[in-house]
């Protein structure tokens, strides 16, 4: 008697082969059935909210309401002029001793004003309470003959 040519090897690969192209078939049904071919531009659009949040609903748009130009105030704060030769009061915020400058803050304003070393009456160091007059610089506002309280 002859040999069977199909050996228990060979049935169970046969059964595998099988089984995966089953599943390669069922696989591409659900690709086709979950594919984004042939929907118009409407499903694909994305719009963005006034939150920033991304959304498939088209915004409403609303009508702007009518301003009447009386309504509207434009206006700037007065601005008291003050000598510049005038003596200010503040305290030293910063102050760096090996590259000779800080800022003092006005008490009134409470602005930052800048001072170098060269025009300290005293030796100075942070949180000192000082006098000083105020004068236009290159960059701005700086202070002049500060001195201790």
């Amino acid at each position: 008697m002859a040999k069977s040519n199909e050996t228990f090897n060979k049935k169970e690969k046969e059964k595998k082969r099988l089984k995966k192209q089953q599943e390669k078939k069922e696989k591409a049904e659900l690709r086709k059935t979950n594919s984004d071919k042939g929907k118009g531009l409407e499903d694909m659009m994305a719009y963005v909210d006034e939150n920033g949040n991304i959304t498939t609903t088209p915004p409403v748009f609303k009508k702007p309401s009518q301003v009447s130009v009386e309504s509207i105030q434009i206006s700037t704060p007065k601005q008291i002029d003050e000598p510049e030769d005038a003596v200010k009061t503040g305290i030293i915020s910063f102050y760096n001793t090996s590259k000779g400058f800080g800022f003092i803050r006005d008490s009134k304003t409470q602005e930052n004003v800048f001072f170098h070393m060269n025009n300290l009456t005293y030796q100075a160091k942070e949180n000192d309470k000082v006098t000083f007059t105020v004068t236009k610089g290159p960059k701005g506002l700086s202070a002049e003959n500060v001195s201790k309280l």
